[in-house]
């Protein structure tokens, strides 16, 4: 089977029942474009189709008529602690969606766009340096999984079909991830800079990853696109800036110690200094509703 894109068609979304991914789903609806899922269940309905990455079947059905595919599978890297069997399941759950339906679509020559999740992890420590899109990728061990999570689309893009990676980076929204996780002691005037707070943080809003992640499937860049506001802040100032809207002090701060045997390993990427900046994004003409902290903090809460 060999199918062109087909405008107006519907969107193919792996991993969309998770917070982006439902969140996006219902944007797209409000633009009168329609979405279908792969799902692990057996399917329910017509915009549903039933897949297993770990046994790699997926029917190249799914891809019918679709203007557009994009990828968001992954189990959590925030939600455990990172064993060695979780370390594995990181990985796998990334690599092995986007390797299957990349294969699958040079397989059976689908030539609809694809856009992969990725992270902004992809960079490891930059410290003070700005980080676009062509800067090298680090050496931890997040950096090290979105390396081979954006390597696994090789196929698509080998065969023509026009792949963009979504590098994502800390996305603010009430309703969890760090700010959900944060707002509680914010309320309560006990949160403060995680370790020196002078590191960078690579923020976006919810709203902000959605409209990027919907200009995204319709856009003709291809490649590595940061997902981040275009003004990074430091921790400190973004705990600050939150903390002077919900009219609480924010002084007191968590030690580097006492983060990493809070949430193991994950602790690194909390504290690693990351100026990061969506070059790509701004140069295809997207434009932000939060482009700085102060903005962001008066529409989050």
């Amino acid at each position: 089977m060999t199918t062109t894109p087909q405008p107006g068609g519907p969107v193919l979304i792996a991993g969309a029942s998770g917070l982006i991914g439902s969140h996006l789903r219902r944007h797209l609806a409000e633009r009168g474009i329609a979405t279908r899922v792969l799902v692990r269940r057996p399917a329910r309905g017509a915009d549903e189709v039933q897949w297993d990455p770990t046994a790699a079947m997926l029917p190249a059905a799914a891809f019918e008529g679709v203007s557009a595919v994009l990828v968001l599978s992954g189990v959590g890297v925030a939600d455990r602690r990172w064993t060695r069997r979780r370390r594995e399941a990181i990985l796998s759950s990334r690599v092995g969606s986007v390797d299957l339906v990349a294969r699958t679509m040079a397989e059976h020559g689908i030539a609809a766009r694809l856009v992969t999740a990725s992270a902004v992890g992809y960079y490891g420590e930059g410290g003070q340096n700005r980080l676009t899109e062509s800067a090298p990728a680090g050496n931890t061990f997040l950096a090290r999984v979105c390396q081979a999570w954006e390597g696994a689309a090789a196929p698509a893009a080998d065969a023509g079909i026009p792949v963009a990676h979504a590098r994502t980076g800390i996305v603010l929204t009430p309703e969890g991830g760090a700010l959900g996780r944060l707002l509680p002691l914010l309320r309560l005037g006990l949160a403060g800079p995680l370790g020196s707070g002078r590191q960078w943080w690579p923020w976006i809003t919810l709203e902000d990853e959605i409209r990027a992640m919907a200009h995204l499937l319709e856009s003709e860049v291809v490649g590595p696109v940061n997902l981040t506001a275009p003004e990074p802040a430091r921790n400190a100032d973004l705990t600050r800036a939150l903390a002077r809207e919900l009219h609480r002090p924010a002084f007191l701060p968590v030690p580097g110690f006492a983060l990493r045997l809070a949430v193991g390993g994950f602790a690194a990427e909390l504290l690693a200094s990351q100026n990061v900046v969506p070059e790509v994004l701004l140069a295809d003409g997207f434009e932000f509703t939060s482009p700085d902290i102060e903005a962001a903090a008066q529409h989050l809460l």
